[in-house]
């Protein structure tokens, strides 16, 4: 770049610094002559006055301007037949007609094309350097896009722009696109740096030696980095001609529009491109070439020179390959924002969608007058928050307002970028004071940016409507939160921004998040939200069944994922990662796969810090300390764990990746399968044995209803493990049923293959037994009652059936709530069961729990008895965080499809951790209720022994008790399991693990061990002589 900035008009001289390289004048592609042209001219001419539409006398004229004055490449004469090259120009010559009567040489329109399945030919008249918004031009590139490059059908293009007018009286230049079907050689049996392996015939008989070598360094650029745009450009030596080469994996990075939207971009910059070209290889790697142009007198009417434009398009590119399709942007906001400002504006009106304070005093007001542990008081309050969400602030009524005040955005888009724009790099320090280099950066830094408090007062003054005024006002919440962002980074795949929560209304957030995420990809939105520093949960993929299905979760996304996340903090209650959990919504007929992997590569932009210039750049980073995240698998993402790890290690995180997820192929990746272990229904099954144990009942004669089954992880373990008398399983197959119990030999064999109750050998079921699938119909039980339809019966069966025990362990959340709870109480006021242990999350509601403890049932929520997966998944991390890349490799990795011997004493550790966890924790809950003579629920003792257990490790976590290093030993040595501290050594152990994941250990450690001991209301007496046992070995 130039070491001094220029006034906008001002040409700088030309120099090889201003661009990548100098190139010579020399044509990047060469198009071969077609030889035969001047025969099929005379055809085309025979052919065009035997058709008789234009006059015998002016045939020669008009046939000859097409040939030799309009400019058209070759390659569309060698391409197209006599009777279609005729068809065009008769179709030009009726143009030129209609325009005469119009009296209007400028309303002269062409528009010709040909498709078919190998390729298409698109040829329409086009003004340089403008985005047309009617015509033609307004769609054809974006059909080209929806009809063959965004498709998994390789093409490739050229497009040209006609040097020629169209006629000696109109102006007029035509663009012409010609489109081709690939056809690759076999790909080779090994990698190679050879381009040719992976290249169209065509592509190499037209491509340069120069293009080849350009495209063979970009595609080694993509094949490295793997992820985002790589962008390089070359300056076309004597001539103000710049040549920009994006190139791009369409695999690992898909887009959509993004050639079309390309066009938008060098147009606001005042440039028109004579030649474009999109090769597409078959090792999935996209390369466009663009060859731009100034356009002419533009500079003169302040346009900037193309030497300063380059830079900005190079720059803005990247921003338009993650939002290609941006309403605020040409040609959907004509005249309005250049990208980076479009950009800004699209992520806030996602985050002002979101985050616009929607429920306001009257609803406040209510919720005083209401009393939310009333379960019809709560069901009021939460439909008017649903109501108000939907109503209050749309996203067309926040767009509108968006559209409506562009100087504001601009306004706010430099207070946001006076704050993250980073700072001059390495040689260019000497000019640090120069760094807002970009054209848009300096166009709105031109008046001095407002502060915080000057900008609050300019929208106040300038927006009468308080609706509107809210809107705006919400991006400057938005600007105030971010403590950092990869929007500034050279190459992205989807926006990051890490938020602090402190904005986030008390009403309807009361517990703070400890920090949060937030990621806009084109084709998704999601977040990340987290309770502690040290935080683990899965990232669950929200999938839409139809377009009112996606509005729906579309306003409801952060409300969920906080929800879930609050969840899974008072299961993590007694492991050192707090709750935190992570959403991802596709939008329709998005790929969910490609979202997740632009979501995970996103976030980890903001953890690893950017050490490559013009890939991954320094950012600014206002939050200041390091961050580490731990995944896991939730809906839609359990086979997606092993490439986030990987990609994780191929960017870098050489000391995390092994603990960036949980559920990782064992095999593979030294994970620890939940389902393969029986992790979670071991926790589950202690709060089983010790009700057993407590009540003196033998199991065998104990009945029990589960919902999932025998092929899901909790199921099939929940079979293998117990030895009850099973009277009904419910799953996502059906109903199986036998009152007499089902046969326990045949349940095992279908717990065993993972295949669910539908498998079912009907023969071995007894005389009152009976297997209703969900695609049955008509369906007549032993007892007479007639099934009308299998799939309403499967989903109301969970309330029909009675047991002395209830497992849920599959089901969709809330399927026990405040509308269906009184069908598990009989006539009699006798509840269906007697004790209820909830595997699955969320199965039952807070009121209906509340509702069924008041009538005696013995029930232990979610978040106490399926701890074990979340515990298992605790001492992964754990593994990932303590061992070596070598020792991981060694150890946790399977050598010739079997484990280690210490990958199996660490599984039988884990195993004996999630016991010893879970049975405290029953014990605990048990002692409560009898303390208390049975006035708390055992669902409230659970929900403030969650509580008090997180906010004791807060306090601890921020205390000196971790100072204190015989104390901190003698925890970590009982923390950490026995088979990896003997393996590595306490002292090693306590070198690696990063200090807030030790405190974060030692402090949960402490925490449950005290509470589960003394219970909820232990005294600073009883702590003081817990405290004095740490150092103990």
């Amino acid at each position: 770049m130039p070491n001094t900035l220029q006034v906008p008009g001002q040409r700088p001289p030309l120099s090889s610094a201003s661009s990548d390289n100098l190139i010579k004048d020399l044509p990047g592609y060469t198009t071969p002559v077609f030889q035969g042209k001047s025969e099929q001219q005379q055809l085309v001419q025979a052919e065009v006055a035997a058709k008789g539409f234009v006059p015998a006398p002016l045939v020669p004229a008009e046939v000859a301007w097409f040939y030799t004055n309009l400019g058209i490449d070759d390659t569309y004469f060698a391409n197209e037949s006599v009777s279609v090259i005729s068809d065009h120009i008769i179709a030009l010559y009726a143009a030129k007609i209609q325009a005469y009567t119009k009296h209007d040489v400028n309303s002269l329109v062409i528009d010709l094309e040909k498709i078919t399945e190998d390729g298409a030919t698109f040829i329409h008249t086009s003004p340089p350097g403008v985005t047309s918004t009617d015509g033609p031009g307004a769609s054809v590139e974006t059909r080209i896009d929806d009809l063959f490059l965004d498709t998994t059908t390789p093409y490739r293009l050229e497009t040209f722009r006609s040097i020629g007018a169209v006629s000696a009286t109109a102006s007029q230049q035509l663009r012409c696109y010609f489109v081709s079907k690939c056809s690759f050689p076999p790909l080779p049996a090994v990698e190679t740096d050879d381009i040719r392996a992976y290249s169209d015939p065509t592509f190499l008989s037209k491509a340069s030696e120069n293009t080849l070598q350009i495209y063979s360094q970009a595609m080694a650029d993509v094949r490295a980095r793997r992820y985002g745009p790589v962008l390089s450009h070359f300056q076309v030596e004597g001539t103000r001609q710049h040549r920009l080469v994006i190139a791009y994996d369409s695999n690992a990075s898909p887009t959509k529009h993004f050639f079309s939207a390309l066009s938008n971009l060098y147009h606001f910059y005042a440039l028109y491109s004579l030649r474009k070209y999109v090769e597409r290889f078959s090792n999935g790697v996209t390369i466009i070439s663009l060859y731009l142009n100034p356009l002419p007198g533009a500079e003169v009417s302040g346009a900037p020179p193309i030497e300063h434009a380059i830079y900005q398009v190079k720059k803005e590119a990247s921003l338009l390959f993650c939002l290609p399709d941006n309403p605020f942007f040409l040609p959907k906001a004509p005249g309005s924002h250049a990208v980076q400002e479009a950009t800004y504006a699209y992520c806030g009106w996602i985050f002002a969608q979101h985050f616009t304070n929607r429920l306001g005093p009257a609803y406040l007001s209510l919720r005083n007058v209401l009393s939310e542990s009333d379960p019809v008081h709560a069901e009021v309050l939460n439909d008017i928050k649903r109501r108000f969400r939907e109503e209050t602030f749309t996203r067309e009524s926040i767009a509108n307002t968006i559209l409506a005040y562009p100087e504001l955005i601009r306004l706010l888009y430099v207070n946001f970028a006076v704050a993250h724009y980073p700072a001059a790099q390495g040689s260019d320090k000497d000019n640090a004071s120069l760094m807002p280099q970009t054209l848009s950066y300096q166009r709105l830094t031109a008046a001095a940016p407002l502060s915080d408090v000057e900008l609050a007062d300019r929208l106040r003054r300038a927006v009468p409507s308080k609706h509107d005024l809210q809107i705006l006002e919400a991006f400057l919440v938005f600007n105030r939160h971010i403590l950092k962002t990869n929007f500034y980074q050279p190459t992205k795949v989807a926006l990051s921004f890490r938020l602090a929560p402190d904005f986030l209304p008390e009403v309807e957030y009361p517990k703070k998040p400890f920090g949060m995420f937030f990621v806009i990809g084109n084709e998704f939105r999601g977040f990340h939200i987290r309770f502690r520093d040290v935080a683990r949960g899965g990232i669950r993929i929200v999938t839409s069944r139809n377009k009112e299905n996606y509005s729906i979760n579309q306003r409801m996304l952060f409300d969920e994922n906080y929800g879930l996340a609050s969840t899974q903090s008072l299961k993590n209650k007694d492991i050192p990662e707090g709750g935190a959990k992570g959403t991802i919504l596709p939008s329709l007929g998005a790929a969910p796969r490609a979202c997740f992997e632009k979501y995970v590569d996103s976030i980890v932009d903001l953890l690893i810090p950017g050490q490559s210039p013009g890939i991954k750049e320094p950012l600014v980073d206002l939050y200041g300390k390091p961050e580490l995240l731990f995944f896991g698998p939730d809906e839609g993402t359990a086979d997606m764990m092993d490439w986030a790890a990987v990609h994780a290690r191929d960017r870098g995180a050489e000391t995390w990746w092994k603990s960036f997820t949980t559920g990782k192929s064992a095999e593979t990746l030294g994970g620890v399968p939940h389902d393969r272990y029986g992790m979670t229904s071991l926790s589950i099954r202690q709060y089983v044995l010790g009700l057993y144990k407590q009540l003196g009942l033998r199991e065998k004669d104990v009945t029990k209803v589960q919902t999932g089954g025998p092929d899901g992880d909790l199921g099939s373990n929940e079979i293998l493990l117990s030895s009850d008398k099973t009277v009904a399983i419910i799953d996502g197959s059906g109903v199986l049923a036998d009152p007499a119990g089902i046969n326990r030999e045949e349940l095992i064999r279908l717990a065993k293959l993972r295949v669910p109750v539908g498998n079912f050998d009907k023969s071995k079921l007894g005389k009152d037994g009976y297997l209703v699938c969900v695609e049955e119909h008509d369906v007549k039980l032993p007892s007479g009652e007639l099934v009308i339809d299998g799939t309403d019966f499967r989903n109301a069966a969970h309330l029909r059936f009675k047991a002395d025990l209830f497992v849920p362990c599959g089901g969709r959340p809330e399927a026990v709530n405040i509308s269906n709870m009184a069908a598990l109480v009989d006539s009699e006021g006798k509840p269906h069961f007697k004790y209820i242990v909830e595997g699955a999350n969320l199965f039952i509601t807070q009121q209906a729990r509340l509702y069924l403890e008041k009538r005696k049932v013995i029930l232990f929520k979610d978040s106490s008895t399926n701890k074990g997966g979340v515990t298992s998944s605790s001492l992964e991390v754990l593994a990932g965080l303590a061992l070596s890349t070598e020792e991981y490799t060694e150890l946790m990795i399977f050598t010739n499809g079997k484990p280690s011997p210490f990958y199996e004493a660490y599984v039988k550790d884990v195993q004996a951790k999630i016991c010893e966890n879970a049975a405290a924790e029953f014990t605990c809950l048990q002692r409560e209720h009898a303390r208390c003579g049975g006035a708390k629920t055992r669902t409230v003792i659970s929900d403030e022994l969650s509580s008090t257990l997180n906010g004791l490790q807060a306090e601890l976590e921020g205390s000196d008790l971790f100072e204190d290093k015989p104390s901190r030993e003698g925890v970590l040595r009982r923390a950490i399991p026995k088979t990896l501290v003997d393996k590595i050594g306490l002292p090693v152990l306590m070198e690696r693990l990063p200090e807030p994941y030790q405190r974060a250990l030692f402090s949960s450690w402490v925490a449950a061990h005290f509470i589960y001991k003394y219970g909820v209301n232990g005294s600073s007496v009883d702590f003081f002589h817990f405290a004095r046992d740490l150092a103990s070995k």
